[in-house]
């Protein structure tokens, strides 16, 4: 960036920048996400404090790789958790861009890493406050579509995607306010664990006016082959497992959200490289509710999941929450 650029710009400390990105973020999003987003960027601030950066217009695309570095070896992060932080920190560039306070590009120049096809599939969550940004763009511009109902019911139960689509209408109970999950072989729809696998799950008031609104306004009148009333109908009948992969790859893309989305080619059908699959929607969901304290044999028999596999493969908590989680629950005693 050259002086003249530079001159643009208005002077502002990283702690001072960091203060204005939050109070925006509160009117936007829920206080965990903007809890989230806080602590993630206080190690930021913590870094520039410590190479006396005192003002924002000075960083440069250097400064974000000496950081990068030196978060991944002060925090010992692996993979995913360095891309999690990263994307934080490009999106609070991004917005500090928009008020300039650095160059609108630097952004741009955050390195967040890339995670194999494997990692991803054992690794890779929807945060919660990504899934909050989707529900909300969701319940704006698109209140009460089958996209909308098929997002917010994957994040609020965290149930596999065969066992959202196997819901017929008669599964959601309005009154009662829960869905009965059954596995039904004979007429094309399975659960993973059979019958093991069947539940009744509580659902909120605000998915039941959704799923309410839906059913009486804007679900595609269909029946499936064996006479059934698919809750996530199609003009063919029940929707299709691809159909909700393909939906949940276009809702969790950052340019669904009109947002800087490298390497995205634009293609409908093509998988936008940060948009995430179904299964990231339930490991963050799972991970969602153990951080707000619900008690992991609920969670596990919400989900239909044991407490030996979400130890293994859905607890996302950071070892700093846990320590809190602990802290609170022994402050209660």
């Amino acid at each position: 960036m050259t002086a003249n650029d530079r001159s643009d710009l208005e002077p502002i400390d990283p702690r001072s920048a960091q203060q204005l990105y939050i109070d925006h973020k509160s009117s936007q999003c829920s206080e965990a996400t903007v809890r989230s987003h806080e602590y993630r960027l206080n190690h930021f601030v913590e870094w520039c404090d410590e190479n006396d950066i005192d003002n924002m217009n000075d960083l440069s695309g250097r400064n974000l790789h000496e950081y990068r570095l030196w978060r991944k070896e002060e925090g010992g992060l692996n993979k995913i958790s360095m891309q999690t932080q990263m994307s934080t920190l490009r999106v609070f560039l991004n917005w500090s861009g928009s008020i300039e306070a650095v160059d609108p590009d630097l952004y741009d120049k955050v390195l967040v890493p890339q995670v194999s096809g494997e990692e991803e599939q054992r690794d890779v969550m929807l945060e919660a406050e990504r899934a909050e940004e989707v529900l909300q763009n969701l319940s704006k511009y698109h209140y009460a579509s089958r996209e909308h109902v098929l997002f917010a019911l994957l994040w609020e139960t965290g149930m596999r995607i065969g066992a959202a689509r196997s819901l017929d209408v008669r599964d959601v109970k309005i009154e009662d306010r829960f869905l009965d999950v059954t596995h039904r072989p004979e007429t094309g729809t399975t659960l993973k664990n059979a019958q093991a696998g069947e539940r009744l799950v509580a659902i909120s008031a605000d998915l039941v006016d959704l799923l309410q609104d839906y059913m009486d306004d804007t679900r595609i009148e269909a029946t499936d082959e064996y006479g059934r009333h698919p809750l996530l109908s199609g003009k063919q009948g029940r929707i299709s497992r691809s159909t909700i992969r393909r939906r949940v790859y276009t809702l969790t893309a950052p340019c669904y959200l009109d947002r800087p989305c490298p390497d995205c080619e634009g293609d409908t059908d093509a998988k936008c490289p940060e948009a995430v699959n179904p299964h990231a929607i339930r490991r963050g969901s799972i991970t969602h509710f153990l951080i707000q304290d619900v008690p992991v044999e609920i969670v596990g028999d919400r989900m239909d999941v044991s407490r030996k596999v979400i130890d293994k493969h859905y607890d996302r908590r950071s070892e700093q929450v846990k320590v809190e989680q602990r802290r609170r629950y022994l402050d209660n005693i």
